[in-house]
């Protein structure tokens, strides 16, 4: 018979420590209020790196489950704390971001989005690309696959609030504006990954393909084990058009990404979330491989 003792277990991810604190707060071990173990005493704990425990806090900074995660001292137990992450109501800015920096603790990154534009993520990337190049993270590999919208076509928005074809000087500004964001975002976002493998020796993919239509949700998936999903609310905002009427904002026909309501899902949850996170993935997959063209063929 082998003694279990002569196989190591597996350390602990980011999600795992996550999910053990979550069930610490739910069952209150941990009540509101209370200050969690220092990170170098949960890096003990679990036997990890104090990154995979920077990593956990930052995803239930995101759940708001925690305060005070920036600071010099423990982080806190939220007032409000709840078993159930209300991630639905909290904006694609503060959950990405977090949940980024999880992510990057991973030995392989694997990170694919599907969304109106890549503006978002671009900023996201910042906090987790910086643990990077001070070496609180450090990958092997990061793998990023991005589908956008084709560059080509009339998008149902942004759009002139009246629809195409109203006002052919207004529909040109937009369209060309629209081009140009998609095509500066894909270059900010190629050249900061790019940084990695430039100063850190870290072997880096990025790629780019479009599809047509419009999204009407940003999906990211994280390391084919995270699912963070957002419905487009389209709305009548005013926005400037670069040189259309000397700039004057115009009503559009528009999204606002940042503040897109995200709902998150782990394959480490139930078996029902487990599974809709594999569905997600597949549609992905597929359409990564056989309905997305290059960006480049745009």
């Amino acid at each position: 018979m082998v003694n279990d003792k002569s196989v190591p277990a597996p350390r602990p991810t980011s999600e795992g420590i996550a999910d053990e604190l979550r069930e610490r707060i739910r069952t209150g071990v941990l009540g509101a209020g209370d200050r969690l173990p220092t990170q170098a005493a949960l890096a003990e704990e679990f036997g990890v790196e104090r990154g995979a425990v920077r990593g956990a806090l930052q995803l239930l900074r995101a759940d708001g489950l925690l305060t005070n995660v920036s600071k010099g001292s423990p982080p806190q137990v939220a007032e409000r704390a709840t078993a159930t992450p209300a991630t639905g109501s909290r904006s694609a800015r503060s959950v990405l971001g977090p949940r980024l920096v999880a992510a990057f603790q991973a030995p392989r990154v694997r990170l694919d989005a599907m969304c109106l534009t890549a503006e978002t993520l671009m900023v996201s990337l910042g906090e987790p690309l910086r643990q990077v190049f001070e070496g609180r993270s450090r990958p092997e590999s990061v793998h990023v696959r991005i589908l956008l919208p084709a560059s080509d076509q009339h998008l149902d928005y942004p759009a002139p609030e009246k629809g195409w074809g109203h006002d052919t000087e207004l529909d040109a500004a937009l369209h060309r504006r629209n081009r140009n964001q998609l095509a500066a975002q894909q270059k900010v976002l190629e050249q900061n990954l790019m940084q990695l493998r430039v100063m850190g020796g870290i072997d880096v993919r990025t790629e780019f393909r479009s599809m047509t239509g419009t999204p009407t949700r940003k999906i990211y998936l994280l390391n084919r084990r995270e699912a963070l999903i957002g419905h487009y609310i389209p709305q009548r905002i005013m926005r400037e058009v670069d040189d259309y009427d000397n700039g004057t904002p115009v009503p559009l026909c528009d999204v606002r990404g940042f503040e897109t309501p995200m709902f998150a899902f782990a394959s480490a949850g139930s078996p029902t979330e487990a599974a809709f996170v594999e569905a997600e993935q597949q549609m992905f997959d597929g359409l990564w491989e056989y309905v997305a063209r290059d960006a480049g063929q745009d």
